[in-house]
């Protein structure tokens, strides 16, 4: 394709969509086909993936083992909704019970992350017949209304009040911690101000705890070993639920198990799911034990829950990496990779802290007093785009790189993404 044919589909999108429907780079990237690890933009340019839609693209682009599982069941019946059931949704839903940690049994399946979290609350409620929520400060759960009040981020807030209800702890964010103390001398203060924050801002009965075990949007802010035990104590005192949102950290991603919550070696209550979970097909997903799903009492219905394509997709994704050990690789590459940020870190000094776990790394840039450098974030995108490489931004001021390749990375991908960064960083250092 020309250049004027790129051009005309920015000027079509800026005509026809929503100006809130953001893109990346000062020229925005069309994309016309994907295949593997690679983008190719409408002018032929070939890019290195390393964000992965926001790390939902799990296995790869394209991958063929799933493109046959979705033809196949497109073949047979493509929509059903929840008031019948389809053989792949209960399929899925038995899976999910099979691999998923504790006494997590029983699914209910949407289009996305959003929906998912949102039925976590839910039933939360429901289930404690308390209405009160902790979530926590630079958590990200969504853009629904009562999903933008759950985050804890005023950058994806665009109403001017919030859910009542919620309440925001403070996050385990070791580099920039709230209370002003090191790890491990700290003694978990961002955990154990968990009680303190229940005794004074809530009613003292709580329905839910809502966390991602690494925090996505945030900038990847990754907790200490203990903190979920202590938090999940605390949250079980007061009567809550302990709800993990595994959108981004689920599948394999940290390279430890599954679902990264077993890192921290505590079983939920509740679980949600959703991006890498079907490879790009939308879906989400709320799995919890039998005794809370059971207090959904009302009748309810999703239109798309429980696509029968996109039921067969995931599971079609679930069997590939297992089958191909793709947690393994995640673990092994990861930890190659971050290694490799690791020397870049000591290299420039506007590189403040790298963190993360498997293949859900993350650079926090900064100024010389410490404090975010988004503009340094920027210049970097720009340059690893003319290098071939697509990346990801996080973090409450847009100060951090985040980095998600597909669960099919290897240390050759690492070196080339490595390479494009470091030419990137020498430039804007």
């Amino acid at each position: 394709m020309t250049t004027q044919t790129q051009t005309d589909t920015v000027s079509k999108k800026a005509q026809y969509i929503w100006p809130c429907a953001n893109t990346y780079y000062r020229d925005p990237l069309v994309v016309e086909r994907a295949e593997g690890m690679r983008v190719w933009d409408t002018e032929g340019r070939t890019y290195l993936d390393f964000f992965g839609g926001v790390l939902t693209v799990s296995i790869g682009h394209c991958q063929p083992e799933i493109n046959a599982a979705i033809e196949a069941q497109m073949k047979k019946v493509q929509h059903t909704s929840t008031l019948y059931i389809n053989q792949p949704v209960v399929e899925l839903a038995e899976k999910l019970a099979e691999i998923t940690p504790g006494r997590l049994q029983q699914s209910y399946f949407t289009n996305s992350g959003t929906e998912a979290d949102e039925t976590a609350l839910v039933v939360a409620k429901l289930h404690t017949g308390a209405s009160e929520v902790v979530a926590l400060r630079h958590g990200y759960s969504g853009r629904s209304h009562a999903m933008m009040g759950a985050s804890g981020h005023s950058t994806w807030k665009v109403l001017p009040t919030t859910v009542p209800g919620v309440v925001h702890a403070a996050a385990p964010y070791c580099y920039r911690c709230p209370f002003g103390l090191k790890y491990p001398s700290c003694e978990l203060r961002c955990a154990t101000d968990v009680e303190e924050l229940i005794q004074t801002t809530t009613s003292g009965e709580i329905a839910a705890f809502l966390a991602e075990p690494i925090q996505g949007v945030g900038g990847f802010i990754t907790p200490p070993k203990e903190y979920f035990k202590v938090v999940r104590d605390i949250i079980k005192k007061y009567g809550g639920l302990l709800i993990i949102d595994e959108v981004q950290t689920g599948w394999g991603r940290t390279g430890e198990a599954m679902f990264g919550i077993s890192y921290w070696e505590v079983e939920p209550d509740v679980m949600t799911f959703a991006k890498g979970m079907a490879n790009g097909v939308p879906i989400g997903a709320t799995i919890a034990t039998p005794e809370v799903a059971a207090s959904y009492k009302s009748q309810t219905f999703s239109t798309f829950g429980g696509n029968p394509i996109t039921a067969a997709a995931a599971l079609a994704v679930i069997r590939y990496i297992e089958e191909k050990e793709l947690v393994k690789n995640a673990k092994e590459v990861g930890s190659y990779f971050r290694d490799k940020l690791e020397e870049l870190k000591n290299k420039y000094a506007f590189i403040g802290e790298v963190r993360g776990m498997g293949l859900m790394q993350a650079l926090e840039l900064i100024h010389p007093d410490k404090s975010p450098n988004p503009q340094a974030v920027a210049a970097v995108f720009e340059k690893t785009r003319e290098f071939g490489l697509l990346i990801g931004k996080g973090g409450l001021w847009g100060h951090v790189i985040r980095l998600g390749p597909a669960l099919t990375c290897s240390k050759n991908d690492i070196d080339e993404a490595v390479k494009a960064l470091d030419r990137a960083c020498a430039v804007v250092g």
